[in-house]
């Protein structure tokens, strides 16, 4: 394995965006021994998140990796090199956030799904290129309404579950983030130019993630995990098709202990590092494949998606 693809919040991180904590909020090193792993082995990590430019670069530093995907895939930077996968909407006098604004695609989806949809507060403000909502609505239609009214060159993103909401939206039955973005950009496309960029084989590579968004990466690569609780969050509407049904693509069970946080590499390296005979070379061996790799986790838990 030479590359490792994964989202931050829901994914890496867990409750209260935490790295050293789980889904149900225990304390837990398996976050970081999943990256230890991946050291060792010569993997780059790279993150990939809708959150805002400074905050994954800074996650980035901290983990010591030169690369990361940031604003759903709107733009990657790669040792130090920024790139814009947002078709004619470029950065200059104005930002793409800002050009987004002025089309009044913003203010339509607000005005049309007003009790469904709303800013996703404070987290939506110093923003580059998307917009970022949370709410309940079904993407395929806000997409056709977008078409209609001459905007089919953005496009409304499912980045996942939200875990706060406001009053306006107390009675819907789950909140949803969503990213209003141009229509080119994804975490499919970046992790596609970042593979390139590297000269990296879809098999040489695994990508982690708990949303629609994510998924779309599975194309890509050799190998997608969803995290155990990916689909049980999942808002499936519409014509939309049943998360994880993908041939590359494989969804965690959760554990005995409960944990909502499912990180099929951390929990790889805790099935081999509990052998005796385990060292950093069986490490290695472990994750270096995403073939054995795939194998190994699917034999911790069985999987429970079509493939």
């Amino acid at each position: 394995m030479r590359a490792l693809y994964v989202d931050l919040d829901g994914t890496l991180l867990g409750r209260g965006a935490s790295l050293l904590h789980d889904g149900a909020g225990d304390f837990t090193l398996l976050g970081v021994r999943a990256l230890e792993a991946c050291h060792r082995a010569g993997c780059e990590v790279v993150l990939m998140s809708g959150r805002r430019k400074a905050q994954v670069a800074e996650g980035a530093r901290l983990i010591g990796q030169t690369s990361y995907i940031y604003e759903a895939g709107c733009a990657l930077v790669i040792d130090g090199e920024e790139e814009f996968l947002t078709g004619d909407l470029r950065p200059g006098e104005r930002t793409i956030h800002d050009q987004i604004t002025a089309l009044g695609a913003p203010a339509l989806l607000l005005d049309r799904y007003a009790g469904r949809l709303e800013y996703h507060e404070p987290w939506h403000l110093d923003r580059q290129i998307s917009h970022l909502f949370r709410g309940l609505v079904d993407v395929a239609e806000v997409d056709e309404l977008l078409a209609a009214e001459g905007l089919g060159q953005l496009r409304l993103v499912d980045n996942g579950a939200a875990h706060r909401r406001s009053d306006a939206l107390a009675a819907l039955e789950q909140v949803r983030v969503y990213h209003l973005i141009p229509g080119l950009g994804s975490k499919a496309a970046a992790v596609a130019r970042h593979m390139r960029a590297r000269g990296l084989a879809p098999e040489a590579c695994v990508a982690v993630g708990d949303s629609r968004e994510d998924l779309g990466a599975a194309d890509q690569v050799g190998a997608f995990w969803l995290v155990a609780n990916a689909i049980e969050r999942d808002h499936c509407s519409g014509a939309a098709a049943p998360l994880c049904v993908r041939p590359r693509a494989r969804c965690a069970r959760r554990s005995r202990n409960a944990s909502s946080r499912c990180f099929p590499v951390a929990r790889m390296y805790r099935e081999r590092s509990s052998r005796p005979s385990d060292n950093a070379s069986s490490i290695r061996s472990g994750v270096c494949s995403v073939r054995r790799a795939s194998r190994a986790v699917k034999s911790r838990f069985s999987c429970c998606c079509r493939s």
